[in-house]
């Protein structure tokens, strides 16, 4: 190999390896800040906006796509510890004109984090509203989503606000009572019994939490048929709301939205559909 060839090796060889370098670097010493180009990249790439709406003194982050039209809006509540950014694995499935809203739940993300708010469920339902006003999105009733803990606030939301809301969607939703408790929330109890509110299972502080806490919630990743709320529950929707409609997904945890998005966003558009077609014949009758 002669010089020149060399020395064309060595300069490929030293502009592959910068980038390499910076993000193997950036890896290890700002993980968080890749998970936010991460995520910033993702909501271009979907046509995701962030804005803030301010309530007095308090600000709400959302994001979103699309403008209100003949169809619903539909405003989607994340779970305890999670961001508006979870559902973009859903909003990937769900059609480019609907109108979308991903708003951080009150103390997570972007949204006001305070310790004197009211962080109860009726509490974060209170803010919520405040945020629906604040972007006057219950000009016409919207089609509410929540999951989780976010599954029991839009209950919750719906119960307080019936007029704001013409349907809803309950994802895993947290609050309600199970003939069956989950290691989930036997580990909750055990915990509240022994005063040990520093071992929350959702709020990590080590990678082996973080790893004992997706096993808790995943069925996909680690193949471990553990869910954090018993399916049990989903029958006391069944027996108390009109009309309602039950999915329990084979292989799949608590995370739903990560672990089924396809199905849960199919779901979604299919239980909307027969909603307006049922309304269409209201119309005709």
């Amino acid at each position: 190999m002669d010089l020149d060839m060399l020395n064309m090796f060595v300069i490929a060889s030293g502009t592959l390896a910068i980038p390499i370098l910076a993000f193997v670097a950036s890896f290890l010493l700002w993980p968080s800040a890749l998970i936010r180009i991460y995520y910033w990249y993702w909501r271009r790439a979907l046509g995701m906006q962030i804005r803030y709406a301010n309530y007095d003194d308090y600000q709400f982050c959302y994001s979103y796509r699309g403008r209100p039209g003949y169809r619903p809006s539909i405003l989607m509540l994340h779970g305890f510890s999670a961001h508006k950014d979870m559902w973009l694995s859903i909003v990937k499935f769900l059609p480019k004109n609907l109108h979308l809203v991903c708003v951080d739940m009150p103390g997570h993300e972007g949204t006001t984090r305070s310790d004197l708010d009211d962080y109860s469920i009726s509490g974060q339902a209170k803010r919520i509203h405040q945020f629906v006003e604040c972007i006057k999105l219950n000009r016409k009733p919207f089609h509410l989503v929540g999951t989780s803990m976010g599954g029991n606030v839009a209950g919750v939301y719906a119960a307080q606000y019936p007029e704001d809301i013409c349907s809803l969607t309950l994802i895993c939703p947290a609050g309600l009572p199970s003939t069956t408790d989950s290691k989930f929330i036997k580990q909750l109890r055990e915990l509240q019994e022994s005063k040990r509110i520093d071992r929350i299972p959702l709020i990590p502080s080590t990678p082996e939490e973080m790893a004992d806490m997706l096993k808790l919630c995943s069925y996909v990743r680690f193949k471990v048929p553990q869910q954090v709320l018993d399916v049990s529950g989903a029958s006391v929707l069944a027996s108390a709301i009109p009309d309602c409609h039950v999915y329990i997904l084979e292989n799949c945890g608590h995370s739903v939205v990560v672990e089924r998005p396809r199905k849960t966003a199919n779901l979604i558009l299919e239980f909307l559909a027969l909603l307006h077609s049922i309304d269409n014949n209201k119309k005709q009758a």
